[in-house]
C-alpha cells in the first residue's frame, strides 16, 4: 500500500518520533507504514486520518500493481473461485 505519510508529516515539519507519539505507537512502526513495510491497522488508519484531517483514502491508496484487477473483491482480499 502506498501512502503520503512521509510527506504530510514533513508538511508539519514533524519528525517520525513526534508523529509517533501523536498516535500512541512508536518510530519504528511509522518507519515502517512510511517505507511500506506494515499497513497499518483499521483503527490506526482512522487516527492517522483523524489526526491530518483528510479521508483514509487521501492518505492511503492500493499498490498499482494490485489494484489492475477487474474484481472489486481482489482489493479487498477476498478469495474468491
Amino acid at each position: 500500500m502506498q501512502n503520503r505519510l512521509r510527506v504530510l508529516r514533513a508538511e508539519r515539519d514533524w519528525s517520525q518520533a513526534d508523529l509517533a507519539a501523536r498516535l500512541h505507537v512508536s518510530r519504528q512502526t511509522v518507519n515502517a507504514i512510511e517505507t511500506g513495510k506494515y499497513d497499518p491497522s483499521l483503527p490506526l488508519a482512522f487516527s492517522i486520518s483523524r489526526l491530518f484531517q483528510q479521508s483514509i483514502e487521501a492518505i492511503f491508496e492500493p499498490d498499482s500493481d494490485k489494484s489492475d484487477s477487474n474484481n472489486p473483491a481482489d482489493d479487498l482480499g477476498v478469495l474468491t473461485k
